[in-house]
């Protein structure tokens, strides 16, 4: 398991009037920073919080188990571009869903060298929260009825819906009505594989364990159409907007959520009480991350 620095772009320069820093009482939530830099000063994420000091967390069983080993665990995707990437190259992570889990470990009194990244595949991420094997995950992860029967949720940090990836020069396709007869891609254990088979007629599913295998498969005609939530498939039409494109409107709604140890109601209200003291965080991570990417959306209320 890999411990990984996150660098963000140039791009956040633009944002250079939101940057912040978290309260250093351990309190969640963010501060105005009086810092009067250059506005066209490369900066990174971190500039927009601080390693919180003197954090205190009572009756959060994964909070002390993070004290006990001094770092954090987090599980994340990488292969999810604006939302979770790992360099092949370098190792390096970098998205809007790992800087919300690194946020959350700088409210936590984590600095970056102590936390660890490890990539959980879909199918396997209520088993790694239940095992212990993870502190929290933040991946794309919609909170649904049945996931809460396992583990918590804190947040939604962000909403989007599914929708439908094909090639750019197929016509075919233009939502999930249209996927009669075609072969459509998911990853094993999400959310939008089963509503395509339980609510739409497709031709035939098959599943692999990422969403950057789907796309392989797609470019190599192997397959039709991918369905995930559009925030995911926006990031791959980024990358190859000749090849890619999304088709038809979103059918569904996808909540995402920072999954938790069932019953850490004490890590669940920080991680609340963290999103939604930090708008100008929030909003500051979306424009690097998602925004470029054609897509919009506002920051959503969390659960009470």
């Amino acid at each position: 398991m890999r411990k990984s620095r996150i660098v963000a772009g140039a791009a956040f320069a633009v944002t250079a009037a939101l940057m912040l820093s978290a309260c250093n009482s351990g309190t969640p939530g963010a501060a105005p920073s009086d810092d009067g830099g250059d506005a066209g000063e490369e900066t990174t994420s971190e500039a927009l919080w601080e390693v919180s000091t003197d954090v205190s967390l009572e009756g959060s069983p994964t909070y002390d188990a993070m004290v006990e080993r001094d770092g954090v665990v987090v599980g994340v995707k990488n292969d999810q571009p604006g939302l979770g990437i790992e360099d092949a190259t370098t190792g390096e992570r970098s998205g809007f869903d790992v800087d919300i889990a690194r946020w959350i470990a700088a409210s936590l009194g984590f600095s970056e060298d102590q936390i660890e990244y490890v990539t959980i595949p879909s199918a396997n991420r209520e088993q790694a929260i239940v095992n212990g094997d993870i502190d929290y995950y933040v991946g794309t992860y919609s909170i649904t009825d049945s996931r809460k029967e396992q583990i918590d949720f804190a947040g939604p940090y962000f909403e989007t819906g599914q929708g439908l990836l094909v090639a750019a020069d197929d016509d075919s396709i233009n939502g999930p009505d249209d996927l009669e007869g075609k072969v459509v891609c998911s990853v094993t254990g999400s959310t939008p594989l089963q509503r395509i088979r339980d609510e739409y007629n497709p031709g035939e599913t098959v599943e692999y364990e990422t969403y950057s295998q789907c796309v392989e498969q797609l470019k190599n005609g192997q397959v039709d159409a991918i369905t995930t939530d559009q925030a995911i498939l926006a990031g791959y039409v980024a990358q190859e907007p000749d090849a890619l494109k999304i088709v038809g409107e979103p059918f569904s709604e996808e909540r995402y959520g920072v999954g938790l140890a069932k019953g850490d109601t004490a890590l669940k209200d920080h991680i609340n009480t963290l999103l939604t003291d930090g708008g100008d965080v929030w909003t500051a991570l979306f424009e690097e991350h998602l925004a470029p990417a054609g897509i919009e959306a506002t920051q959503p209320a969390v659960d009470e």
